[in-house]
Parts: structure tokens; sequence; C-alpha cells
């Protein structure tokens, strides 16, 4: 990194945080702490961080609420959420919200680390190299973080537009999603496949389609692919 990364944790419990805080520090990232939901929230407007590492239960405003609250801001600033509990619903609800990955208690630090360096590669790779990308009634801006529909700016998740750029680089091209996992994600995720589904389906409720000109098509038993009519 040439340029450190200033980590914001919330997490109720002072000893995964400072563990976490030792892990971190020895990897070069500046780290803030809160314990609270509440305070979360307010620290993460103050410090403006490039990271959050997020839990579910916290006093006075839960983990939910504050990711929700997060994904308002139009930095879209990488979140991993942190679960004691290892169910599917947890899991999907957080993607849902905007979550970058989640981890569930008890871990590893250093597969924190491993999934946040994934993350941050994911999130901002190739900022210099990466252009813009026009179609009908649509730009997508991954420099800017911007994505317009009908001139009219869209917010989403650093994921999702990860995914739709990556798809609309490579239009007309059926990408399975194991292979949408392993270009997003990273060959490292050992999450749900599944979690494509989640993240097209929200993609699809905020920009719709322009057909005749372009759409996001389900290849049924296959994948997904950004389809665009290169004779309209």
């Amino acid at each position: 990194m040439t340029e450190a990364v200033k980590v914001l944790i919330i997490e109720d419990d002072p000893f995964i945080s400072d563990l976490l805080e030792l892990y971190l520090v020895q990897e070069g990232f500046l780290v803030s702490m809160a314990y609270d939901g509440e305070a979360g929230w307010e620290m993460y407007y103050d410090e403006a961080p490039d990271f959050v590492i997020l839990d579910i239960m916290l006093p006075k405003m839960d983990g939910w609420e504050v990711c929700r609250e997060i994904r308002r801001d139009e930095r879209q600033v990488p979140i991993l959420m942190l679960t004691g509990k290892g169910e599917s619903y947890d899991k999907i609800k957080g993607l849902q919200l905007g979550a970058d990955d989640y981890v569930v208690k008890p871990f590893e630090p250093k597969e924190i680390i491993a999934r946040m360096q994934a993350i941050l590669r994911r999130t901002s790779p190739y900022k210099h190299e990466r252009k813009s990308l026009y179609f009908e009634n649509m730009q997508i801006d991954v420099q800017q973080h911007q994505l317009l529909r009908k001139n009219e700016s869209v917010i989403l998740p650093s994921k999702e537009l990860e995914l739709l750029y990556f798809l609309a680089l490579e239009k007309n091209q059926v990408f399975t999603r194991q292979q949408l996992v392993d270009s997003i994600w990273g060959y490292d995720y050992e999450g749900d496949v599944r979690t494509i589904d989640v993240h097209i389906k929200r993609i699809r409720e905020k920009i719709g389609d322009e057909w005749p000109y372009w759409k996001l098509k389900t290849i049924r038993g296959v994948g997904y692919k950004f389809e665009v009519n290169d004779h309209v």
C-alpha cells in the first residue's frame, strides 16, 4: 500500500477490538474504534475512514442500521461485517444492505486481514487503467465511483458497481456464478456463489434495462451476461 488505509472498527467486545487493532497496525493500517453503533456512526462521519469492520450485535444502534446508514454515503466505503451467527439469513441480509463481505465469529485475525486486502483489491484496482463505459442512457465510471442512468446519479455499493462494470466491459460474454465470484470477490473467497444472485437482483432493481439497446440477462442454468445489441 502506498498510502495508509484508515480502518474504523465498530465492535462492542474490547477483546476483539484490541486484537484486531494489534494485527491491523502491524500491517500498516490506521485504526479507530467505537464500542456501540451510535458512536461508530458518528465516528464514520467525523473521521472518514477508508474501510469499516462492523459487528452486527451492537448496543444503541445495531450493525444492520449502521450499515444501512453508511450505504447512504456517496463514498461507498467497503464494509466487512462480523457476526456470531452462521445462518444464511444473516449473510444474505448483510449483502442486501450493501456489505462487501462477512466473517463468522470466532475467527483468526489473519483471516480478517486477508479478506480486507481482497476487498480493497476489488473495490479499487486498476484505477488508472479503467475507463468509463457508455451505453444508451447509462454511463459507468468506476474511477469516480459513479453510475449515471438517464443523466441521473444512481448509488451502487462498491461490489455492485464492480460487478456491473465487469459484465459491461465484457459485453455479450456469458459468465458462470463461479467465474464472477472469482473475478470480483477473488479466488480466496469461501462464501456462497448465490451471492451473485443477490447482487444481480439489486442491480436490476436500480437500473432496469434499455432494451433493445442493452440489458442484464440471465442465462438459465449457466449464469449472467450484459447483453448489448450492436445492430440498433
